[in-house]
């Protein structure tokens, strides 16, 4: 079975392909982002798409938006979403529709090699694989505030952005690159499920949703 791969860590996604050579697919394309993943199966029409939930430019939501269009248009296809870290959002809007041949792991599952064949070619064939952590925090998030989503990290930054700082000025406070503040505000909005609108106004609502009156 041909298989395309999107994924924009350069060593996981090598790493990637060697697994998925190993479990018997043909690696037909490789990319670093969703746009290119989108590309490669209209050319190819692969049996299975493997993309990270995270790619550039944004990365925010463009795996998961990339994985529902090829759902849509390419049914044929069977598709497993890897993630750094349990995104329910994310997983609910996969979730709602139809589950054959669909697959969300925890980045984490694909150091035990055996066990990530095995669901390779589960979804591969039709079935559903879902990471237990996804699971489990579905059943105990339904009711929970988006803020316990955040890491410890996460909630400096917004305490920071709070404090009316700018990237530069978080960074500076935090001793971290500009683009790992960017990375951290990118993941506080995807987590308090913010609506899409201008950068600056996201960033309004993250805080005003931090004080308690958003």
């Amino acid at each position: 079975m041909r298989a395309v791969i999107a994924e924009d860590s350069v060593l996981l996604r090598v790493g990637l392909v060697k697994v998925l050579e190993a479990a018997g697919f043909e690696v037909v394309a490789e990319t670093g982002d969703a746009e290119s993943l989108l590309a490669a199966v209209e050319r190819h029409e692969p049996g299975l798409a493997v993309l990270d939930v995270r790619m550039p430019p944004g990365y925010t939501d463009e795996g998961v938006r990339a994985a529902l269009a090829v759902r849509e248009r390419w049914p044929g296809t069977a598709v497993l979403l890897l993630s750094q870290y349990v995104e329910e959002r994310y997983a609910v809007d996969l979730l709602t529709g139809d589950t054959a041949g669909l697959g969300y792991l925890l980045k984490q599952r694909v150091a035990d090699v055996e066990e990530f064949i095995e669901v390779l070619r589960r979804v591969a064939a039709g079935g559903t694989a879902l990471d237990p952590q996804v699971v489990s925090q579905l059943l105990v998030r339904r009711h929970s505030d988006p803020l316990d989503r955040l890491t410890a990290r996460e909630r400096e930054v917004l305490a920071a952005m709070a404090e009316g700082r700018s990237n530069a000025g978080i960074a500076e406070r935090l001793v971290v690159s500009e683009s790992a503040v960017a990375k951290h505000i990118n993941n506080i909005l995807a987590k308090l499920d913010l609506p899409k609108a201008e950068a600056d106004h996201r960033r309004v609502l993250a805080v005003l949703r931090f004080l308690g009156i958003g």
